[in-house]
């Protein structure tokens, strides 16, 4: 069985009819490119995927990394992966021209970067955090800095990490020790563990660049007494007469469930005196720095999930309409030729829920790279202000949601082909692995939920959740001419407001008691996700039926194309946006169950 791991189709008309990509074109960074530019790095990204990324996908989960105490060992097809990816310029595409970049929108690298995830999440996570990494570097860094990393980073000899976790913390980034020393050299000395870091150290690259949050001595408590800093894997030569080895030692390998040929380390800082390190940016300020490569790992974790979820439903379609079993209920003759699988009414269920999911979380994700490049070059400074203001709101979602509802997909996509997709002879089983890690890394569901509920909606005076309800009071007006979606919109609107009152009850609540407000936060989360979800349906399906009622000839394949977002606009609205009603009863009563619940009584 053949496999289609993304549709063309359906990238580009998330691209040019649900965004209009093509618009950036006519702002000043973009206007040396044009739509077949956009398209040739889309076609690179996916050649790269199938030929170099997808032939190892099962390999390198089979064949997971190795360390011999001195050496780590990668199934040899990941560093041509690697290099294949760096060659094509992926890893400064995003860069101006004068920085040897290739200047092209957030949204276009993040697409190309979908296909990759697409065929092979784990080495795919190399480049990931690389990109992320460097980021960092050309934010915050001194010159210095920039000058010295950022150029092997974005030609592939470096790589980079985020290294935050602890063995005594998790998410409590609050309390976590690592110390970092002030060295007569202007340098720092670091010294302590950090763990499940990905990528911490593998033999593709010459160096690595680890971004680690540490404090110095004497700084204040908490959150604002950390500051981060550059520690590379290997000291380069510009430094010293000759590149040596930096005082990071790889302790151990973890073992994952998925995500296997992404090396998860456990690193120590500092056994043998000290590693250098470099501060970036001011002394305990490195957490506000963090928070950039964490949001856009955020939105990289739910497109990676939602691509994963993808690809499953992908195959489960396929598979549906070729594998033939039973009967229709109405047909009574035994003798007669079973059907396939795809024309059980069950089955199709099934499917339309996980097209429903996976086609909606990568509306969703892509919707939020486009807020991304609008915060970074929109015309006015009142449009970039506005997309990064609701793109704040929305991250929590757009990590959570697909990293929730595409690993259902998943487990739906094993479903539909029964104790075929139980086997590893099928990718199913190793699809939902992998993806079952997104709920987890770069904060977990609860974690994104009091974010949401915490911080996120009331800041700024509601300023985000403000301009999310006019974007989609826009949408639902928009629909008003369309008898059929007028339904959609309305099932919509009512949701809205229904949210908008628990919201500002929640808030409240919030305001006398933050532990009890905040104990059913992953429910509002939940919630507030399946009324953005529904949003960007009918976002689509206003599209299609605009598509479709245009009266021009449509091929028998563009016609089933636009009839299917509209489908699936039908079933998200329909049956999964009504979940709200008691979710937000739960809410507004203030349930207590859980919060109540006691230790000792489990």
């Amino acid at each position: 069985m053949s496999e289609q791991y993304l549709v063309d189709r359906d990238i580009e008309f998330l691209l040019y009819e649900f965004l209009d990509t093509e618009a950036l074109l006519q702002r000043p960074r973009y206007r040396e490119h044009s739509r077949e530019v956009f398209d040739a790095t889309l076609g690179t990204a996916k050649t790269i995927a199938e030929k170099y990324f997808a032939n190892h996908y099962t390999k390198g989960d089979a064949c997971e990394p190795t360390f011999d105490g001195e050496n780590v060992t990668l199934v040899e097809e990941t560093h041509k992966a690697w290099n294949a990816f760096a060659e094509a310029g992926f890893l400064a595409a995003h860069y101006d021209f004068d920085e040897g970049g290739m200047q092209l929108p957030e949204v276009i690298l993040r697409s190309a970067m979908a296909y990759i995830n697409a065929a092979n999440v784990g080495s795919a996570a190399y480049p990931f955090l690389t990109l992320g990494a460097a980021n960092l570097v050309h934010s915050f860094a001194s010159e210095e800095l920039k000058n010295r990393y950022l150029p092997p980073m974005m030609d592939g000899r470096y790589a980079g990490t985020m290294a935050l976790t602890e063995p005594d913390q998790g998410s409590a980034l609050a309390d976590i020790r690592t110390t970092a020393t002030p060295a007569e050299d202007g340098s720092y000395r670091l010294r302590g563990q950090k763990m499940f870091i990905s990528g911490g150290d593998q033999p593709i690259t010459e160096n690595i660049v680890h971004l680690v949050l540490a404090r110095i001595k004497d700084a204040p408590p908490g959150v604002k007494g950390i500051s981060l800093f550059l520690v590379p894997k290997f000291i380069p030569a510009s430094d010293v007469s000759e590149a040596t080895r930096n005082d990071v030692q790889l302790a151990g390998l973890l073992h994952k469930m998925g995500y296997r040929n992404t090396t998860s380390t456990v690193l120590s800082f500092g056994e043998n005196g000290g590693a250098i390190g470099y501060l970036i940016g001011e002394p305990h300020k490195g957490l506000s720095y963090m928070f950039q490569m964490m949001n856009e790992a955020r939105i990289g974790v739910g497109t990676g999930a939602a691509v994963l979820g993808y690809r499953g439903y992908r195959h489960a379609l396929q598979y549906a309409k070729e594998r033939p079993q039973g009967r229709l209920p109405s047909n009574r003759d035994p003798q007669s030729k079973q059907v396939p699988i795809i024309q059980h009414a069950d089955v199709r269920r099934m499917l339309l829920m996980q097209k429903s999911y996976v086609e909606g979380g990568l509306a969703l994700c892509l919707y939020a790279s486009s807020l991304f490049e609008d915060a970074h070059s929109a015309e006015s400074e009142s449009e970039r202000q506005q997309a990064a203001e609701l793109l704040d709101l929305l991250t929590p979602i757009v990590k959570s949601w697909p990293s929730r509802y595409c690993l259902k997909a998943n487990d739906l996509a094993i479903q539909v082909l029964g104790g075929s997709g139980y086997i590893r002879e099928y990718p199913l089983e190793q699809l939902y692995r992998d993806n079952r890690l997104n709920p987890i890394h770069e904060g977990t569901e609860g974690i994104q939920a009091m974010d949401l509920l915490g911080r996120k909606v009331p800041a700024k005076g509601l300023a985000g959740y403000k301009i999310l309800a006019g974007e989609i009071g826009k949408t639902i007006a928009a629909c008003s001419g369309d008898a059929e979606l007028l339904v959609l919109a309305q099932c919509l609107g009512d949701s809205l407001t229904r949210l908008n009152g628990t919201t500002e009850n929640l808030l409240g609540k919030l305001a006398t008691d933050a532990d009890l407000g905040l104990a059913n936060a992953a429910l509002y989360l939940d919630a507030f996700g399946r009324v953005v979800v529904s949003w960007i349906w009918l976002r689509q399906a206003l599209i299609a039926s605009q598509k479709l009622s245009t009266g021009s000839a449509l091929s028998d394949e563009e016609e089933n194309f636009y009839r299917g977002k509209l489908q699936a606009a039908r079933f998200y609205i329909q049956w999964e946006l009504p979940e709200i009603g008691p979710q937000l009863a739960l809410l507004d009563t203030g349930n207590r169950v859980p919060f109540d619940m006691q230790r000792d009584w489990f």
